[in-house]
């Protein structure tokens, strides 16, 4: 075992130790360790968005408050605000006629113990403390592997959260790809793990040496849909302002558009025109975030090459006209693919990033049959007002999550569970959900005074009490 293996697994065997001395823990404990939370990240808001920036090559302060600061607060006030209700535990209904003479069932949440977070590069601060909030809530110690993607905000948050938290109540742990590694085999009670399906795949095996559940949040290509009874501009604004959002480096932008052949240009148009309004210019735009390094920039453009060798149409949206090439940034306009098929790159693996195919339909039944052929995305949206065709989308395609005439927006309800299915992870965090992902409902059943086992001739020797039981029970 190598030194920062062993510096991990000492400091998570010190995590449970002072987890288990300390039980039961009153809920006044966890709510502190909230609040402390909410306080780093009010408290030091500027630094924060200031580390982002300078990780990312440019990122726009406002753009860090709004989707890693403030919903990261948000979840953790709603926590604290629920824990309450959450922590308490529920009666459940007694087997007949156990009931009636004293038997009686619940349940309690308990914590788990240690939960490990894997935290990705995309939203490095909003992807540590939104699962921490439904962590700390359920009464557990957590230990952190920030990315190392975006160093400035990995070593700030351990530096943060060292002033915030006793080493046994929260810790961070930074480095690569073998820390990652070795973090994602240490023996949790619990595993969060954000970030690529195929890195997930990794993070999974690891875990199961140790028999750790996991919450995977993963992602792949959430497909837009665009009804012919959408409101047009309002839809293309909608979805330009999710798809530029971050530079499009986000697990449920909207990956590709489904839309009437008839509209298909109409939509383009539109889309155009929303990214213009809000993007007049984007080199030199402080509103406008970078792609997070090279490696990544050089993934996108050789999508956009494949896409165009097998000839697929690109229209760059680039309303100012500037020199993208000539640039030593690693910024991308936003490029707009027509005539994709499936043989391409950029329709086999998630984008991340400022593309944008766009697949034309004839009928709503090929909008389902195409999504169904492909893997279970993240996120499904569909834009429209006609009430049929939305339940029938509803009703005939599974996704993480859905959000109607918007994108995204299902992410940002602090009381919705946030989560995938199949090949977009497992498991869900935020509200109810997440406290119960990080607890343990433990079965407690209290029996009766009575002789129950007698009375229903459940112990030997078995005679006419036990065959009267059988036959009453042993019925359609």
């Amino acid at each position: 075992m190598d030194q920062a293996s062993a510096a991990m697994l000492q400091a998570l065997e010190r995590q449970r130790a002072a987890f288990t001395a300390a039980m039961p823990e009153p809920l006044s404990a966890r709510r502190d360790r909230i609040e402390r939370a909410i306080a780093l990240l009010v408290e030091h808001q500027a630094e924060l968005a200031a580390a982002a920036s300078a990780d990312f090559g440019h990122r726009s302060t406002e753009q860090t408050l709004l989707t890693d600061i403030l919903p990261s607060v948000s979840a953790l006030k709603h926590a604290r605000g629920h824990l309450k209700r959450w922590a308490r535990g529920e009666r459940r209904a007694t087997l007949f006629p156990l009931g009636l003479i004293g038997g009686r069932s619940r349940i309690e949440y308990q914590p788990k113990g240690v939960i490990g977070i894997i935290a990705p590069w995309n939203f490095p601060i909003g992807m540590v403390m939104a699962p921490l909030a439904g962590v700390l809530a359920a009464g557990n110690r957590a230990l952190i592997k920030p990315s190392e993607f975006t160093p400035r905000v990995s070593d700030l948050l351990a530096d943060l959260i060292a002033q915030r938290f006793a080493p046994e109540e929260v810790a961070v742990f930074t480095g690569g790809v073998e820390v990652g590694t070795a973090f994602a085999a240490l023996p949790f009670d619990h595993l969060v793990f954000t970030g690529a399906t195929s890195v997930g795949k990794h993070v999974m095996r690891a875990a199961a040496e140790n028999l750790v559940p996991v919450t995977l949040e993963l992602g792949g290509k959430s497909p837009t849909i665009v009804s012919r009874s959408a409101d047009l501009p309002r839809a293309a604004e909608r979805i330009a302002l999710g798809k530029m959002m971050n530079a499009g480096q986000i697990c449920l932008a909207p990956d590709y558009l489904l839309v009437p052949r008839e509209r298909e240009g109409a939509v383009i148009d539109a889309l155009r025109e929303g990214v213009t309004r809000m993007y007049p210019t984007l080199l030199a735009n402080d509103d406008y975030t970078s792609v997070i390094n090279a490696r990544h920039r050089a993934r996108l453009e050789a999508h956009l090459a494949d896409a165009l060798a097998k000839g697929a149409e690109a229209i760059e949206v680039n309303p100012a006209g500037e020199d993208f090439a000539a640039s030593n940034r690693n910024k991308l306009p936003l490029t707009i693919l027509r005539n994709v098929d499936d043989g391409m790159t950029v329709m086999q693996e998630e984008i991340f990033g400022p593309i944008l195919p766009v697949v034309p339909y004839d009928t709503i039944e090929a909008v389902i049959a195409y999504i169904n052929a492909r893997p279970r995305p993240l996120g499904l949206y569909w834009f429209g007002r006609d009430r049929a065709e939305e339940r029938q989308v509803l009703s005939r395609t599974l996704s993480g999550g859905v959000t109607i005439n918007d994108v995204v927006f299902h992410v940002t309800m602090d009381d919705l569970p946030f989560g995938g299915i199949g090949p977009s992870g497992m498991g869900h965090y935020h509200g109810i959900e997440g406290f119960r992902s990080f607890s343990h409902a433990r079965s407690i059943y209290r029996q009766s005074p009575l002789d129950v086992a007698a009375l229903a001739g459940l112990k030997p020797p078995y005679g006419k009490l036990t065959r009267i039981t059988l036959q009453r029970e042993l019925r359609k």
